[in-house]
């Protein structure tokens, strides 16, 4: 995939000030705020809000109690990761395969569903598409 590569300036003349907070700066939406957090739909998909690209399928969000909206897999090379190993932990950033945009966290071992994988995903980062999953899509485990 041909990653999209803007500067800040063109980021910030696309992106509201929020969106552009979370995707391009790494913050962090307050729990339980976000339109996705209690979205549960049936069919649909969920995009990267700052360039489109296709991430998580309807299907695969799940209610973790976490206050944001949580996906147990992503559509194959939609979601890139980062391990930091810093501050004695270690904490896996999803960002978008595309864009680079920051999407939240991946967190591991919790035996919420059956892939163990919970990615913890800021609303701001993401927009629903109500239709079908585009062809040659498929999902998988990130970690």
């Amino acid at each position: 995939m041909e990653k999209i590569a803007k500067t800040s300036d063109e980021w910030k003349k696309e992106l509201t000030r929020e969106e552009y907070y979370v995707l391009r700066e790494k913050g962090t939406e307050r729990p339980r705020t976000g339109k996705y957090d209690s979205f549960y739909p049936d069919t649909g998909y969920f995009v990267c809000a700052g360039c489109g690209n296709p991430l998580y399928s309807a299907e695969s969000k799940f209610k973790s109690g976490c206050g944001w909206p949580a996906f147990d897999k992503c559509f194959k090379g939609g979601v890139d990761i980062e391990v930091d190993n810093t501050l004695g932990m270690r904490r896996v950033e999803i960002l978008c395969g595309k864009c680079d945009g920051h999407l939240g966290h991946v967190f591991e071992g919790e035996r919420m569903t059956p892939t163990n994988e919970r990615h913890c995903v800021n609303s701001i980062s993401v927009k629903f598409v109500d239709e079908p999953i585009p062809e040659g899509l498929e999902e998988a485990k990130v970690v």
